[in-house]
């Protein structure tokens, strides 16, 4: 009886030491991973997911965490010195510049793909064309039924990301006010803001009177994407890779990422892949512009 008890808890003892073995290898395995912070862009999230995924099957000793948010939330993320990259479909600002500056963060721009912003109406829609005056008429209210443009005697239901989106800033800045830095046209009062591209999307999807905005990538079969002209009388083009690079459409745009200073380490061997052809294949193959 006692050599039986005794054999029990040696048994117990070395399968227990086993045990913890194996913990402190699984324990380590995961400590080794080294990992990069990756927020912002709503616009980009889909994109750096697709990415992050691919870089990780090649590189299992890395692990790459993507959120969305909006441009401004990756940038204040970059300011406080919480992520590696910072993705926004906007040019940081001077002010921004300066607070990450005041807080020991110097942030260095990387163009990383291009982007066309697609103006998109329901499929019942007639109309098929506007120009870029049109549309910052629409969208600051001067221009509020269909019919005006051509269309059906509707109410326009005017559809916009939310303020912190790198998407809204940049829609102000070059449709609102025609890439005027003096002008101070602002949205409708009545437009609706959304908090993401897959939002306007839907809405635009169930609602005939409905206009919005979104990039290239994100925009399904079933909606509308209008023919925009840069001026009254010149051309109605339609977003393209093909038409963004040969600057024919008149709604494109860099989208970058941010780091504190120049990258090194792990995070300059992202970027450097994020450049390759591989990585801007999955560019393309997601509807945006490659970089090169």
């Amino acid at each position: 009886m006692k050599r039986s008890l005794l054999l029990f808890l040696t048994l117990s003892l070395f399968l227990t030491s086993c045990g913890s073995a194996d913990s402190s290898v699984e324990a380590a395995s995961v400590s080794a991973a080294q990992y990069i912070e990756n927020k912002g862009s709503d616009t980009i999230v889909n994109l750096a997911l697709a990415w992050a995924e691919t870089y990780q099957v090649e590189h299992a000793d890395i692990r790459i965490s993507v959120t969305g948010g909006g441009s401004g939330t990756g940038i204040a993320a970059l300011i406080n010195g919480t992520v590696d990259l910072a993705n926004a479909s906007r040019q940081i600002k001077a002010e921004e510049i300066e607070e990450a500056q005041s807080k020991g963060i110097e942030p260095v721009e990387h163009v990383i793909a291009r982007d066309a912003i697609a103006v998109i109406v329901n499929s019942e829609n007639p109309v098929s064309q506007l120009t870029l005056q049109q549309i910052s008429d629409i969208y600051s209210g001067k221009i509020t039924n269909w019919s005006e443009v051509g269309g059906e005697d509707r109410p326009i239901v005017k559809l916009s990301r939310e303020t912190n989106s790198g998407t809204h800033v940049y829609f102000l800045e070059t449709v609102l006010r025609l890439g005027n830095s003096k002008d101070k046209t602002l949205f409708s009062m009545d437009t609706l803001l959304l908090p993401s591209s897959e939002g306007i999307i839907s809405e635009v999807r169930q609602n005939p009177n409905a206009i919005g905005y979104d990039g290239l990538g994100y925009v399904p079969h079933d909606v509308k994407m209008i023919a925009i002209a840069k001026e009254e009388g010149g051309g109605y083009v339609l977003p393209s890779i093909e038409t963004v690079n040969d600057k024919s459409y008149a709604i494109a745009r860099d989208l970058y990422m941010y780091t504190n200073g120049e990258p090194v380490g792990i995070v300059k061997e992202y970027l450097d892949w994020i450049l390759s052809e591989q990585a801007q294949q999955i560019v393309a193959d997601l509807g945006f512009v490659p970089a090169k």
